[in-house]
């Protein structure tokens, strides 16, 4: 796809306002509920192949455990400068423990996340040797939580939405987001007024009408529509049909290299270059967009501006290994570089 990497003079003579976005981040607070996860990274060296099967040995030096999945969103906004209300489902194990205990190292509320006995903690654990990523184990289950867990969810959002500017829903299809979770917490960002935004799941798009915004990447957003995205003009056909499909006031979609593809509601599309310099590692960067946009919007900024800033945060994230974050400090610099 021909997209220009050049940023658009109406974006760097407002350097100012973006600036002023990003300092109000301070004052706002972000409600985050969807699939809570622990990340789990063992770190070693490889030196040699295993004589009982060809695949390398792993000598451990250390381990380190960092929320994951909307826990990562929730850092992401912490980070930023903003509060965060984290709700969700986890278990009564020793992963979720562990969980619990890094969110409160990181001053994040978690008091809208229930503890149960019926279902493990999602716990993901991922060897790194020398930079790379030898295996990933997922211990996890994916059923649908029951309607009994989603109603206390939702007396909890129901309690708290008026103290927060927006809501976001991270999906990653662990069975914490269900139809009636999405619909009931629309309906509450209808009355109140909030922001709305989702960080979707392939094969939930269903559940996503009259949000006000969507990021899907390109493969998600080829599954939502029906159709491969080879070309610009694929792309614009696929965006403004999932714009039109789900009603939804904004689609973001990530392109990878490419960027990002703005959509709106009776406007033109906006292509934005990618900001990234080196990608090391691109987990997380979903969640980092999500976070950054939704915040970016809640803090007064325009859809284009707000995609600005979340293409820019992602540019960050990608050169770091591991699921990790953007501060509020980085944004800023690499603003600050804007030419």
């Amino acid at each position: 796809m021909a997209i220009s990497m050049k940023i658009p003079d109406w974006i760097l003579k407002n350097k100012s306002r973006v600036r002023e976005v990003i300092s109000k981040f301070r004052y706002k607070k972000i409600l985050v509920v969807g699939d809570l996860m622990l990340d789990q990274f063992i770190w070693g060296k490889v030196s040699r192949i295993s004589p009982e099967a060809p695949v390398p040995v792993v000598w451990v030096e250390r381990e380190s455990f960092m929320p994951g999945g909307a826990c990562n969103v929730a850092h992401n906004i912490q980070d930023l400068g903003s509060q965060t209300i984290v709700v969700g489902i986890i278990g009564e194990d020793r992963a979720g423990a562990i969980l619990l205990e890094e969110l409160r190292k990181k001053n994040l509320d978690i008091s809208g996340i229930i503890r149960v006995k019926e279902r493990p903690t999602t716990h993901k654990t991922r060897v790194i040797a020398h930079s790379q990523q030898v295996v990933r184990i997922d211990r996890e289950v994916v059923e649908p939580v029951s309607r009994s867990l989603v109603n206390r969810l939702l007396r909890f959002i129901s309690d708290r939405i008026s103290e927060v500017d927006a809501v976001i829903i991270e999906d990653y299809g662990k069975g914490g987001i269900v139809p009636y979770l999405v619909r009931n917490i629309v309906e509450l960002g209808k009355k109140f007024k909030k922001i709305v935004s989702v960080d979707p799941k392939r094969e939930h798009f269903r559940y996503y009408k009259n949000v006000t915004a969507i990021t899907p990447n390109k493969s998600e957003t080829e599954t939502a529509v029906g159709m491969e995205i080879r070309s610009d003009r694929d792309l614009m056909k696929a965006g403004e049909k999932l714009l039109r499909r789900l009603s939804a006031e904004s689609v973001l979609i990530t392109l990878g290299e490419k960027g990002m593809c703005l959509f709106q509601r009776n406007k033109k599309p906006i292509h934005i270059p990618t900001m990234a310099r080196e990608v090391y590692d691109v987990s997380g960067a979903g969640d980092t967009v999500v976070a950054s946009f939704t915040l970016a919007l809640a803090s007064g900024a325009s859809f284009p501006e707000a995609a600005y800033i979340a293409n820019q945060a992602a540019g960050i994230v990608v050169g770091k290994i591991g699921t990790a974050t953007v501060t509020k400090k980085e944004l800023i610099r690499e603003i600050n570089r804007w030419r």
